[in-house]
């Protein structure tokens, strides 16, 4: 089953949202998890980061593709998106509610999609029928699951849907995909979408006041400004 890797790790995030978000916790315990989580989501995005083979390129493609996301007003769909979502969900804390909960499906989105464990994971469930890489990312996931849901609420568990459909789309289309996302290719979008992490880190904790949302096509534009600079060289 082509998707079994896909739909296991969407279940784990769930899972993994739900027992996060059912364990009550005092304000200060929910705070200090909030900037423990803040830290290493920063740790993640600058590791990834720093994965580029040149740093032009998503330096690049954050300018282009951060236009293109204001002019698309990106970050207001999500935010729409995450109220009517969250109309049916009781919020997290505080009237900051909506906030937490659009910020926490935008958070664990990236954090779950964008790396290279997703995509070799979804490569090999579609070319080999091999699950390994993706049932371990679940694994992960699930247990990164529980702490972001802790301080960002269920927006978390809404997650799995953009990863399922990421993750299943690469399983599906593997045939056809795979020389696209080469080594080079996968570097760039890994450091493009970290430095997007990193800027939701600290925005998480209140240092900063980013449009993420906006950003997310250049996730788009590294993959095709990577395949004409390779063209061309």
């Amino acid at each position: 089953m082509v998707l079994l890797g896909s739909i296991i790790n969407a279940l784990a995030i769930i899972l993994g949202a739900f027992l996060g978000n059912i364990v009550s916790f005092p304000e200060n315990i929910k705070d200090i998890i909030m900037h423990a989580v803040s830290l290493a989501v920063i740790i993640i995005g600058i590791s990834m980061a720093l994965q580029t083979s040149n740093i032009i390129l998503p330096f690049a493609s954050l300018i282009i593709g951060s236009i293109i996301g204001e002019l698309l007003n990106i970050e207001k769909q999500l935010a729409k998106l995450g109220d009517r979502l969250q109309k049916s969900m009781k919020p997290k804390d505080g009237p900051d509610g909506s906030n937490t909960f659009t910020q926490g499906f935008l958070t664990a989105t990236l954090v779950y999609c964008i790396g290279a464990m997703a995509v070799i994971g979804g490569l090999n469930s579609g070319l080999q029928g091999d699950h390994s890489v993706l049932f371990a990312k679940s694994m992960l996931d699930g247990i990164s699951a529980i702490f972001f849901a802790a301080s960002l609420g269920m927006g978390v568990a809404f997650s799995a849907l953009p990863v399922f459909l990421y993750q299943g789309a690469i399983a599906l289309l593997a045939t056809f995909i795979a020389p696209i996302l080469s080594d080079p290719v996968l570097l760039e979008i890994t450091a493009t979408g970290g430095i997007l992490i990193l800027a939701i880190g600290l925005n998480m904790l209140k240092l900063t006041k980013i449009s993420v949302g906006n950003m997310l096509p250049s996730i788009f534009v590294s993959i095709f400004l990577t395949l004409l600079v390779n063209f061309f060289l």
